[in-house]
């Protein structure tokens, strides 16, 4: 049996984004409220009966979330440019520890109905 675990985050930030539609208002610092979730697969630990322990995935995404919440995520090291893609993949690198397991990362904003999924 495969199991698969996950776990949520929420983070506040600003950004700017050169885009050719919604050119000028993307380009204007501005901000939205980002969700984040990471799911986890594999076997049951028999003696622990966990994938992974809930707690320590918890404590690793505050790691990430510290990096993201009320920042401009364009100054935030190795993200540049600030898409929902990269955020996914800046989120996904920043839990090295849990790649093996590591299934799937998605990041959405919840406002305006935008999301991506990276599948792994």
């Amino acid at each position: 049996m495969r199991f698969t675990i996950s776990q949520r985050f929420f983070f506040d930030a600003a950004h700017t984004l050169k885009r050719e539609i919604e050119a000028e208002g993307s380009r204007r610092i501005h901000g939205h409220t980002y969700h984040a979730e990471v799911w986890l697969a594999g076997q049951r630990d028999p003696v622990t009966g966990m994938v992974v322990d809930l707690g320590v995935l918890r404590r690793r995404l505050g790691d990430v979330r510290e990096q993201l919440d009320h920042h401009l995520l364009d100054d935030v090291a190795g993200l540049h440019p600030p898409t929902l893609e990269n955020l996914c993949l800046f989120i996904a690198d920043a839990l090295p520890e849990f790649r093996p397991s590591l299934a799937r990362v998605r990041v959405w904003r919840e406002a305006l109905g935008d999301s991506c999924t990276l599948e792994f």
